[in-house]
């Protein structure tokens, strides 16, 4: 059945690594949720399978959720809830199944754009996870542009795990040798970049330092706002001109990240 665009002249996105939708719950975020108001929220690091979503998710007044979880419990997992027409599309890279087997994908159909809700992997433990984590960039890029290419408009939130350029992190020289700040993960946001996508927070916002949506836990960082922006908005260039707001809520507590927002006319 084909998606029909209801009567919305703005529509809010919502974008939250909950390091744990469980613990974030004893945290108390539903209040946050409330307040945040979003049309449609991306949670990833749900580190849940389906039946063990909080009933309080589930039960959120008007909407409508799906989930996914990888292979190993209790690791990853991202969900998307909608109180706008959706449809699951997707739970793939469309490459090599290794990209799939960790709950980090959800792909779903709006009525005027694809949105991508994506986990990317963490390369700081070995040179293994970080190649993997190119490929898995890589993997990304190439289903992205094959869709600009049939003609579809894109939007893709989530914790990328890199932080793009200096003015997104707050030692960048202390971390250059730091997997989420290397060159070459860097190197690929860039490519990202010059393959059209816009990142929505610097393009309202190109020169906003101390803009950050992780602070590690264990240093206290988030107090002395030590941070790296990790979590971000990109959008296809047919969608620029109805970028109305893009946000950073470092205000809201839950997690080791804050959520991140993007309204569209």
């Amino acid at each position: 059945m084909p998606l029909q665009k209801g009567p919305i002249d703005s529509m809010r996105i919502v974008s939250w690594n909950i390091n744990g939708i469980r613990a974030a719950v004893k945290k108390q975020i539903l209040p946050s949720l409330t307040v945040l108001n979003a049309d449609i929220i991306c949670f990833q690091e749900t580190k849940a399978a389906p039946d063990q979503i909080p009933v309080e998710i589930l039960s959120l007044e008007g909407y409508q959720s799906v989930f996914e979880l990888g292979e190993r419990k209790g690791y990853s997992g991202v969900g998307t809830l909608c109180r706008i027409p959706f449809k699951t599309v997707g739970r793939s890279l469309e490459a090599d199944e290794e990209f799939d087997s960790e709950g980090r994908i959800l792909i779903t159909e709006h009525p005027d754009f694809l949105l991508y809700n994506i986990y990317f992997p963490n390369g700081q433990k070995d040179e293994i996870r970080l190649d993997y984590k190119l490929r898995f960039y890589d993997a990304a890029l190439c289903l992205w542009k094959k869709r600009l290419q049939e003609g579809k408009e894109i939007v893709i939130c989530g914790d990328f795990n890199t932080a793009h350029r200096e003015i997104d992190i707050a030692r960048p020289k202390e971390n250059e040798m730091v997997s989420g700040f290397l060159k070459v993960e860097r190197d690929w946001m860039d490519t990202l970049e010059d393959a059209g996508f816009i990142d929505t927070f610097r393009h309202l916002h190109p020169d906003q330092r101390d803009a950050y949506t992780w602070w590690s836990m264990r240093t206290n960082a988030r107090i002395r706002n030590t941070g790296w922006r990790l979590d971000y908005f990109y959008v296809s260039p047919g969608l620029e001109k109805r970028i109305r707001k893009a946000e950073i809520l470092p205000e809201i507590a839950g997690s080791d990240h804050c959520p991140v927002l993007l309204e569209l006319a």
